[in-house]
């Protein structure tokens, strides 16, 4: 099974990549490097990775599901709520596509800052 390194401050997320176009693409496009944004409970970053909508694509995501927002071709880390969660959800701005799994403790990325590097690379 392929997995990536995502990199970010004193985080190393190590993710599981599912079978799906979208985690062949972010494999093809490593390694590569951007930085973070902050939306609640959420980190995303930007990819430049063009790809469509996935017919299972989802707006509540379970805790270390690692997702992939089509519209911001960005790579979002849910890890709590959002501005538009109710209650404990992992409710993200629109459907993404989950391209994979971490087991890493994700609550940790509560430090992390907008403007924070990030490097992502296959593992």
């Amino acid at each position: 099974m392929k997995s990536i390194k995502i990199l970010v401050t004193t985080h190393e997320i190590i993710v599981s990549l599912r079978n799906t176009k979208t985690a062949q693409s972010v494999w093809k496009a490593c390694p590569f490097e951007s930085r973070t944004q902050i939306w609640g409970e959420e980190i995303y970053f930007d990819t430049k990775i063009n790809i469509e909508k996935e017919k299972n694509a989802k707006q509540i995501i379970e805790k270390g599901e690692i997702a992939f927002w089509v519209e911001g071709k960005s790579i979002a880390i849910g890890y709590g709520p959002t501005p538009i969660s109710e209650g404990d959800e992992i409710k993200l701005v629109t459907e993404v596509n989950i391209f994979g799994d971490t087991s890493y403790r994700l609550s940790t990325l509560s430090n992390v800052d907008s403007g924070e590097l990030v490097r992502v690379e296959k593992n």
